[in-house]
């Protein structure tokens, strides 16, 4: 396995409210001519957890810090005109605190930080790296 040292919150930057598979966003980075996927897991509207790429290859999600990192994304963190905003649902919320927990114990000494720490971007469209500091400092 690599040695993982960072969990990198997405989203999907899609408008609120649309469902989006894993064999969508897989067909999506394909045509930005990756080999699969980037995201190692995906969290649809309904909470559901989706293994994308798997663990022991390096994601195609946060450039200069996929060696090191597991990177997940949760469908929506758009508005209808597409300008980023917390479309997550109170399911998605839950999967997130479930699947960072379960990471941070997998990947003790982890971080847990939001696309946005390390890009312009506005992605994931909240602040990742505040809100599950707890969760991954329970881990060190």
């Amino acid at each position: 396995m690599r040695d993982i040292d960072k969990i990198i919150v997405h989203c999907t930057a899609t408008p609120e409210g649309r469902e989006v598979s894993v064999e969508e966003i897989d067909s999506w980075h394909k045509e930005r001519g990756w080999s699969q996927i980037g995201y190692h897991w995906v969290i649809g509207l309904d909470g559901s957890i989706h293994e994308g790429r798997p663990e022991h290859i390096s994601g195609a999600h946060c450039k200069g810090h996929n060696k090191s990192s597991i990177g997940l994304t949760y469908v929506g963190g758009c508005d209808k005109d597409m300008n980023g905003k917390d479309t997550r649902t109170e399911a998605q919320k839950e999967s997130l605190i479930y699947l960072i927990g379960f990471l941070c114990a997998r990947f003790p000494g982890s971080k847990v930080h939001g696309h946005r720490d390390f890009s312009e971007k506005f992605c994931p469209s909240f602040d990742a790296t505040s809100e599950y500091k707890e969760i991954a400092e329970k881990y060190v």
